[in-house]
């Protein structure tokens, strides 16, 4: 089956409103009538209301960097999957390297916030990896699967049709450092595999995502490979040059 590519650029805690509304202007030009893959950027919370009145009249769509799992209470700070909603957002990230690590988010609450998405029609990105430590003990498999049976666990198969996974070897996220091509696809074939032992002939409707240093350098390689299905894109989102032509990689965009 013939995944659709989809390139999501993540900006984390960078960009004002301001510097926001700029990035996405240019964005609308070179990017913003792409039909062959699709296209979503994910901005800070305090962007998401502007970025979404900009990307109203194009094909780019709105991704959130995380939300709680409840639909609303008493949880200062935090921000609901009907807030998102509410403000257009298409996509949203969970279980990244940087809350798993730097803010200390369980399996457990992952799994609840990726189930929570789908009420709402929100679609989760659900991020996994390991740690260089882990890797060097030969211990990616068992920690991939392993976060991948935690984050999936409370999905029917109907809603699994609608998520994405993204495979972050932590080692690569803002290091400079890329896993080859080969090692990536090694890792997303894990993924499929057990994609398709969990939910069976939907799987061929999941995508996989590669995040981890993509840049303009190295997308087309690593798109050639059979099972990944397009780049969750951190620093190199951040440029309108730079993610436009990770973009359109391979001559594509039309």
């Amino acid at each position: 089956m013939r995944r659709k590519k989809l390139l999501a650029g993540n900006w984390k805690m960078f960009k004002t409103v301001g510097d926001a509304l700029a990035l996405v202007r240019k964005l609308k030009i070179s990017v913003g009538q792409v039909r062959d893959r699709e296209v979503a950027v994910c901005p800070p919370f305090t962007s998401l209301k502007s970025v979404s009145e900009i990307l109203s009249d194009t094909q780019i769509r709105l991704g959130a960097q995380n939300m709680h799992y409840e639909k609303e209470g008493a949880f200062t700070g935090e921000i609901s999957p009907d807030m998102l909603a509410d403000l257009g957002v298409v996509y949203v990230i969970l279980g990244h390297s940087e809350r798993r690590h730097v803010f200390g988010e369980p399996d457990d609450l992952i799994a609840k916030k990726v189930q929570s998405a789908f009420p709402r029609d929100l679609k989760p990105i659900l991020c996994v990896g390991e740690t260089l430590d882990q890797r060097q003990a030969d211990q990616t498999r068992s920690v991939v699967l392993g976060q991948m049976e935690a984050g999936v666990r409370l999905l029917s198969a109907d809603q699994a049709k609608f998520l994405t996974v993204a495979y972050e070897p932590v080692w690569a996220i803002g290091t400079g450092h890329t896993a080859t091509p080969r090692q990536a696809q090694e890792v997303h074939e894990v993924i499929r595999g057990f994609l398709q032992k969990r939910f069976g002939p939907v799987s061929e409707e999941i995508r996989i995502l590669y995040g981890g240093s993509v840049k303009p350098e190295n997308i087309d390689e690593l798109m050639a490979e059979r099972d990944i299905d397009g780049a969750l894109v951190g620093g190199a989102s951040l440029t309108a040059e730079s993610f436009s032509r990770i973009v359109r990689h391979n001559g594509g965009g039309a």
